[in-house]
């Protein structure tokens, strides 16, 4: 996974925080899927199977924490 504010966010949720109040939105295909932040972790296969170059969005509840740039 790239560093700097997404790694952060992943991060925090996973070790500091409630994770299962975490939704990660990425590119699938020509639409965009969202998943709890633990399914998406185990699903992606630790970003093997869906890299986190295509996540566009993480949220906890309705916060928005990273946001791709251009979107």
């Amino acid at each position: 996974m790239r560093k700097g504010r997404l790694e952060e966010v992943f991060s925090r949720a996973l070790h500091a925080d409630d994770a299962s109040l975490y939704f990660v939105s990425y590119r699938d295909f020509d639409s965009v899927a969202e998943m709890p932040l633990k399914e998406f972790v185990s699903l992606s296969e630790d970003f093997q199977v869906i890299p986190a170059s295509r996540i566009v969005k993480v949220r906890r509840g309705d916060v928005v924490l990273y946001k791709k740039s251009g979107l």
